[in-house]
């Protein structure tokens, strides 16, 4: 967990398809009842699928 959030998982901002497999990813997380969301890391030029906070992975 770093600043309140936890990184499920990290997609390359160059990639083809831009955010789409970040946006796919976190709406399967979404699916499955995790409140996970797309952020832009700018110092790595990545997208970002995280969970705040207050969400529980098990």
């Amino acid at each position: 967990m770093v600043n309140g959030r936890t990184v499920l998982e990290c997609f390359p901002a160059g990639g083809p398809r831009g955010s789409w497999p970040a946006e796919e990813f976190a709406h399967a997380r979404r699916m499955e009842g995790l409140p996970a969301e797309v952020v832009m890391d700018l110092a790595t030029d990545t997208f970002l699928v995280i969970v705040r906070g207050g969400g529980t992975i098990e």
